[in-house]
């Protein structure tokens, strides 16, 4: 088999851009597992003409050992599920018609589904279900740095960590080249869990003492000092906070326009057909 593929591609590298190109009319099989043929101008969609000869070659040994291999698995099921239970027709008819359909349920909805969401409709949707959005952990709004313990410049930069003045913390922002890792944004809500994450130290802290409001944490290990300044805190079971559910909220919106948008073609489509005598239920 193997001199057989090396003919059959190198013959097809000889063909220009033709392959398989032959004048007679009658197929020339590469391999056959009992009854079931593949040919040589089944394997003229796998090539192209970046394969190199040797990659060319090592497709194809790939593609038929495949086929052969699934055709082997394909008679022995068949063989041994001859007189099973299983009505592998009525499945694949199913599976068809299921294809068929979700396939045109997805065209209609790209082609229609408004996808515009506003402020509105967020703020809108955020009040009606805001019991829903309960937390299932502490959310932090914080800043943090960590920075080498034998820096030169640690203690300025101490200093603009602690000022609540945005010229400040602009300009610690500009000198991040000295900081090992930082979150300088305090107004966005973090995991607690993410917090962790980023700075492990903080979890040698009683978490009821770590989420104060306000709190002001500093730590060091061997080589690292960490300053942590814990803004505001959310705990379990509080609604989460509109600006944090957001993105949540969208895919909802547009969940929800999904069915809505589906259920009123179906009654559509039955209201027509039925306008058409296209169906009618005994």
């Amino acid at each position: 088999m193997k001199n057989l593929i090396k003919f059959l591609v190198l013959l097809m590298l000889l063909q220009s851009c033709n392959y398989f190109t032959f004048k007679s009319n009658e197929r020339e099989a590469v391999a056959r597992v009992n009854d079931t043929y593949l040919y040589k101008d089944d394997l003229l969609k796998i090539f192209n003409s970046d394969l190199s000869k040797q990659d060319s070659i090592l497709l194809a040994n790939s593609y038929i050992n495949n086929w052969v291999k699934q055709q082997l698995l394909l008679s022995k099921a068949q063989i041994n599920l001859e007189d099973s239970q299983f009505d592998f027709e009525a499945l694949v008819k199913k599976y068809r018609e299921d294809l068929y359909i979700n396939s045109y349920k997805e065209a209609v909805v790209k082609q229609y589904l408004d996808y515009e969401i506003t402020p509105e409709d967020i703020e809108k949707f955020y009040i009606e279900n805001s019991q829903n959005f309960k937390l299932n952990e502490e959310l932090v709004k914080l800043k943090y740095i960590k920075i080498g313990k034998n820096l030169i410049n640690k203690n300025e930069l101490i200093k603009l960590f602690e000022s609540s003045k945005k010229k400040d913390l602009d300009t610690l922002q500009a000198r991040e080249i000295f900081l090992k890792a930082h979150h300088l944004n305090d107004s966005i809500w973090v995991k607690l869990s993410e917090l962790y994450s980023k700075v492990p130290i903080l979890k040698d802290i009683d978490k009821q003492e770590l989420l104060k409001k306000d709190n002001f944490v500093k730590k060091e290990d061997s080589l690292s000092l960490y300053l942590v300044k814990i803004k505001n805190v959310l705990n379990r079971n509080d609604v989460a906070p509109k600006s944090y559910i957001t993105p949540s909220i969208k895919q909802m919106i547009l969940h929800q326009r999904k069915l809505q948008l589906l259920k009123n073609i179906e009654e559509t489509l039955i209201e027509d057909a039925q306008n058409k005598k296209q169906f009618e239920i005994y």
